[in-house]
């Protein structure tokens, strides 16, 4: 692990190339799993907020399930996540073309609300995490994203500079600019 101020990094996020690969997976990421996505409780405030303006892109069972169990639930653990529509997927899922969507991302990219999603699904295959003190990035390994590996490893994109976006979002423009330097530094150290 890499530290970058209080918050512990990954090698694989350095060393794993990805690239979604929605053409291939359809989105799969947002129907398997025995849990929704991980949510902050400052996001329960944000789903609630835009949620008027979002739910007409929801199909009635979604809405259905979020009404009847809230923004966010608590799972077994003690974690919040996502509420779960009756097929098990993420209660905020919609299909475009195919392809299941945040349907809070949809109505954020036709410009109706101003924020995208929760960051546990923007940021993804990062997970942000907590060890003691710190928090952690990790790069999470799951079967449903081999395509997206593939596409990373031929198109040679290591997955921080994939989520370059979301990670600036996220954690800032100065956080993302140390990551990039500190990470190449382990690299080209690594490979002496």
């Amino acid at each position: 692990m890499l530290i970058i101020n209080d918050i512990l990094i990954d090698e694989d996020i350095f060393l794993q190339n990805f690239v979604c690969d929605l053409r291939v997976c359809k989105g799969r990421c947002c129907i398997e799993g025995d849990l929704g996505a991980p949510l902050e409780s400052k996001e329960l405030d944000l789903l609630e907020k835009y949620y008027p303006k979002v739910k007409s892109y929801l199909s009635d069972e979604n809405r259905k399930a979020i009404e009847e169990q809230g923004f966010g639930i608590v799972d077994d653990s003690g974690d919040l996540d996502t509420p779960l529509a009756p097929d098990r997927a993420c209660a905020y899922v919609t299909r475009r073309d195919g392809i299941l969507k945040c349907a809070y991302e949809c109505a954020y990219l036709d410009g109706k609300i101003p924020w995208r999603k929760p960051a546990s699904c923007y940021l993804y295959p990062i997970r942000v995490g907590k060890v003691g003190p710190y928090k952690t990035l990790k790069f999470d390994r799951w079967h449903i994203c081999d395509c997206a590996l593939i596409k990373g490893e031929r198109q040679g994109v290591p997955c921080y500079k994939f989520l370059e976006g979301p990670l600036t979002d996220v954690f800032g423009e100065d956080f993302y600019r140390q990551l990039c330097e500190v990470g190449e530094a382990w690299l080209s150290n690594r490979d002496k």
